[in-house]
């Protein structure tokens, strides 16, 4: 008997069982996964009463530019949120935010301590926008926009805030509204499209643009004085002072001096310091008492008591 014969025979009896374990498996798992898809659908298949959802709808267009936006020019930053500095002595200051007529409910604060901390101040329900505020030892004037029309209306207060009474034309200075320039007697076609900020004093008017500064004597011809970055400016005098930005001198907003009188195309201005700190983005405001020069730019105020030299 040749007992290799009987080895083969039974390993092939082995192979066949082996195959027959696996195809049975495999049939096993196939009607598995059958029954797995057609659960799987049966739960993503709408409802015959549910609504349709969207169809997705794909763009061959480009992705956006990761490049930084540009910063908002002067002329839309005069359209919209505008600040006013007024200030007392080196203590002692109110400020205030602004919108033409239409926008959010303009501010009101009071500081007695060089700016290190504010009060607000109500301005009454009837006051819709605000132009100009200027103060003094005794009083605060403001030049408001009043209802829904925002009439143009002068009123002083001087129990600091508490109570109002009419004001006199001109006694907050001037302004800027949707109308115009707003002086003490009447309303004026902007010298510029989008004022920043304008100046009435005895003699001379002031209009800041972006780009440039409009002067005038009297209700003479405006005078333009090509000036970039001006963004404020104060009385003093004889002289204006000016906060600037984007000089070549300065990294953050720079104080210069200009004649008051006899401006013309050509007149130019004087360093007198740099504020190094102070932000250079967004609307500012700048007045001045004497030495004491008082600068509103991003989120905080400086103050300067020696004309703007050192902050």
């Amino acid at each position: 008997m040749d007992t290799r014969r009987g080895t083969r025979n039974l390993g092939s009896t082995v192979t066949r069982t082996t195959l027959i374990w696996v195809a049975v498996v495999v049939v096993v798992l196939v009607v598995i996964d059958i029954a797995l898809v057609t659960l799987a659908l049966g739960r993503t298949a709408p409802n015959a009463g549910d609504p349709a959802g969207p169809i997705p709808t794909f763009s061959s267009s480009p992705r956006p530019s990761t490049s930084p936006t540009p910063s908002v020019s002067a002329s839309a930053e005069a359209a919209g949120t505008r600040r006013f500095l007024s200030a007392v002595d080196d203590k002692e200051a109110w400020r205030a935010t602004g919108e033409t007529c239409g926008g959010a409910a303009p501010t009101l604060e009071h500081t007695v301590d060089a700016g290190a901390t504010w009060v607000p101040v109500a301005l009454g329900p009837d006051v819709s926008s605000l132009m100009a505020i200027r103060a003094s030892a005794t009083d605060l004037t403001i030049l408001a926009g009043i209802g829904a029309d925002c009439t143009t209306t002068v009123r002083t207060s001087a129990d600091d805030g508490v109570t109002w009474t009419a004001g006199s034309p001109g006694g907050a200075g001037a302004g800027v509204s949707t109308a115009g320039v707003v002086l003490a007697d009447g309303v004026i076609e902007a010298p510029c499209s989008g004022p920043i900020e304008a100046y009435q004093g005895k003699s001379t008017s002031v209009v800041i643009c972006d780009g440039q500064l409009e002067w005038r004597a009297g209700a003479g011809e405006w005078v333009d004085v090509p000036l970039s970055g001006v963004r404020s400016m104060a009385d003093a005098g004889m002289t204006y002072t000016l906060a600037r930005i984007n000089t070549e001198t300065c990294d953050g907003v720079q104080v210069e001096s200009m004649p008051a009188v006899d401006v013309t195309s050509t007149t130019s201005t004087t360093p007198i310091g740099c504020d190094v700190d102070a932000a250079t983005s967004g609307p500012m405001s700048l007045d001045r008492v004497d030495d004491t020069v008082w600068l509103w730019a991003g989120d905080s105020v400086s103050v300067s008591t020696d004309g703007g030299a050192t902050w």
